[in-house]
């Protein structure tokens, strides 16, 4: 079992690769992990990602309020809060503003081409949120309908958010949603995309569903059930690129 102290550490340590790899900047950015049904372990307000202690973060019940902790509660735990409402299996949550992504959702354009056979199986698509207001339930709002179908999710002139069933997952899913985001952006760059075809998208939905089941169930990929909805032999071949990854 992992205590409260591990957590702490890997908040801290994350928090640090988001940094360094330019994901963040200043003061930007928020990571968070479930520790109970009540409570949230949290980045604290107005501190670089880059220079946390383990002792500067904070611990806020359902409510948003702060339950323990030296420091302030950051104004985007709603954000946080909301999906651990919407998604019982999400344990790690981590908020950032990569540059190309972001780039991305500051241009309205959502990253749900399936040009990545990597990205198909381990993350699907990637929406774009309206955009919303920073800490108010305007952002809260936007979110709500694409929370349980996606694991990451592109805010309108805003950034990233991405979430797993640790916050180790919440990181890796960042990257890839950066990674990919360069990716398509060199597409763009050079005037033409070749997206998956159907065939091609289909095989990749059925190595999908035998991480999630063990077997070789296919799955409705406009569904948004990551967790194995059965499809029958006669249905047309997928044409959308899946929701939620494994």
């Amino acid at each position: 079992m992992v205590h409260e102290r591990q957590f702490r550490e890997q908040i801290v340590r994350y928090g640090r690769m988001l940094h360094e790899r330019g994901f963040v900047a200043a003061t930007d950015g928020n990571l968070s992990v479930r520790l109970s049904e009540n409570r949230i372990l949290s980045t604290p307000t107005c501190m670089s990602k880059g220079g946390m202690r383990t002792s500067d973060l904070v611990i806020v019940d359902m409510e948003g309020r702060l339950v323990s902790g030296k420091r302030k509660v950051s104004s985007e735990i709603g954000m946080h809060l909301l999906i651990y409402r919407l998604r019982p299996d999400v344990k790690g949550i981590v908020h950032a503003h990569p540059p190309t992504a972001t780039g991305f959702a500051a241009a309205g354009v959502a990253l749900n081409q399936p040009l990545v056979c990597e990205v198909v199986i381990g993350l699907g698509s990637i929406p774009l949120a309206k955009y919303g207001t920073p800490g108010t339930a305007e952002l809260t709002d936007a979110l709500e309908p694409l929370v349980p179908g996606f694991d990451a999710i592109l805010m309108s002139n805003h950034g990233v958010v991405a979430y797993g069933t640790d916050l180790e997952q919440a990181y890796m899913k960042m990257e890839t949603v950066e990674h990919f985001a360069r990716i398509a952006l060199v597409t763009h760059q050079l005037g033409h995309q070749e997206p998956l075809g159907p065939t091609e998208l289909e095989k990749l939905v059925v190595v999908r569903a035998k991480y999630m089941n063990g077997a070789q169930t296919t799955l409705d990929p406009a569904s948004g059930n990551g967790h194995g909805r059965k499809k029958s032999a006669e249905a047309e071949p997928a044409t959308e690129l899946p929701r939620r990854g494994v």
